[in-house]
């Protein structure tokens, strides 16, 4: 796709230099005269063009991603099986353009909850994109947006409101509910990239 989006580019700027040329048969026109009008419109036409090749090389990213995990709800889901802290499993979800995933309702809680026992089974937990690391008590998600959706273990008396414990994991063996725990554990994670 790269090696095409040079040459497509180049022809197109091309032809449309060359077509917009004046003809022999009428007066050249200066762009002061014209009010470079038509400079304008091939620079916006040039701009264009490279949004839409950019555009296509982020989708063709996201369908790489969506392939190796689910797709669902404007988002696709990957779950990464090295287990890692909850920061730097945050930035191996940003680099490959998402974040840790972060429930907004208890439908998308149990389709991580079930797509976390399929794509990594055995495991216990996982972490998810919930922190309260700024201020005890206030969570947040990884863009620092307050949270509203909450599924606590509550028989377990979470959260335990500790400042050691400030990142969230979700419980594949409680049923998907969630408890805090130390942000330097290791834990498998769940990356979510939201689709344009």
């Amino acid at each position: 796709m790269a090696r095409l989006a040079l040459p497509i580019f180049l022809l197109l700027s091309f032809s449309l230099l060359c077509c917009s040329r004046p003809s022999r048969t009428r007066k050249a026109i200066s762009p002061r005269q014209a009010g470079g009008g038509e400079d304008e419109d091939v620079k916006s036409q040039v701009e264009r063009l490279w949004q839409e090749v950019n555009a296509l090389k982020e989708m063709q990213a996201l369908q790489t991603v969506c392939l190796r995990g689910i797709k669902t709800h404007k988002k696709c889901y990957l779950t990464i099986e090295e287990p890692k802290h909850y920061h730097d499993a945050n930035e191996d979800c940003i680099a490959q353009g998402g974040t840790l995933a972060t429930p907004r309702d208890l439908l998308e809680n149990n389709e991580l909850r079930d797509y976390a026992k399929r794509s990594a089974p055995g495991s216990r937990d996982v972490w998810i994109g919930v922190a309260d690391i700024v201020k005890e008590g206030q969570y947040v998600d990884v863009n620092s947006l307050p949270v509203s959706y909450f599924n606590w273990d509550r028989s377990k008396k979470q959260p335990t409101g500790t400042k050691r414990e400030s990142c969230v994991a979700l419980s594949v063996v409680a049923q998907g509910k969630w408890y805090d725990d130390v942000c330097r554990s290791l834990k498998k994670y769940i990356c979510e990239i939201v689709i344009p």
